[in-house]
């Protein structure tokens, strides 16, 4: 598959909306949490839930969070910016909920402290956000950014004017 290719969308225009709930409301704005609160949100977070090599994979998912979804926002290269934000989905679900689902720490994922409930509904409102964007984002790779995109006025060649005709 060529760039163009990449990044052809003629999905409609308010893709915009997906693209906003994707990149601004949720990995744009946790991503420079990650980096801004590295304690609470980044590697010492990762570090309590069991995510392996916490003080490089917490800056490290925080730059990739912040970077794709501000990709994702300007609808450039949507596509291939959905892709690790699609792994960091699977990868949530699988060190934070799933510990809630079953009530005990799962490999090396610990179930956090500050959890009160256990079980399939508690797993379930623990993980609406992270489910949103593992729809979210995987959407966004098969439809692309939308004819509202930086993506389409790329993909899309320049046609010659008239005066350029002669």
């Amino acid at each position: 598959m060529t760039w163009a290719g990449v990044m052809r969308t003629n999905a409609s225009g308010w893709m915009i909306l997906i693209r906003l709930l994707v990149g601004l409301a949720v990995f744009f704005p946790e991503g420079l949490q990650k980096l801004i609160f590295p304690d609470v949100l980044g590697a010492g977070r990762f570090a309590r839930i069991g995510i392996p090599f916490p003080d490089l994979m917490g800056p490290f998912v925080g730059v990739v969070e912040l970077v794709c979804g501000a990709l994702i926002i300007i609808g450039l290269f949507t596509r291939l910016a959905a892709i690790p934000l699609i792994v960091i989905m699977i990868v949530a679900l699988v060190s934070t909920e799933l510990p809630i689902l079953v009530g005990h720490d799962v490999g090396i994922f610990h179930l956090s402290a500050d959890i009160k409930r256990l079980g399939f509904w508690s797993m379930m409102h623990e993980a609406r956000a992270d489910l949103t964007m593992l729809l979210g984002a995987p959407y966004l790779l098969i439809e692309g950014g939308g004819v509202w995109s930086l993506d389409a006025v790329l993909s899309h060649p320049v046609l010659p004017s008239a005066a350029a005709k002669g």
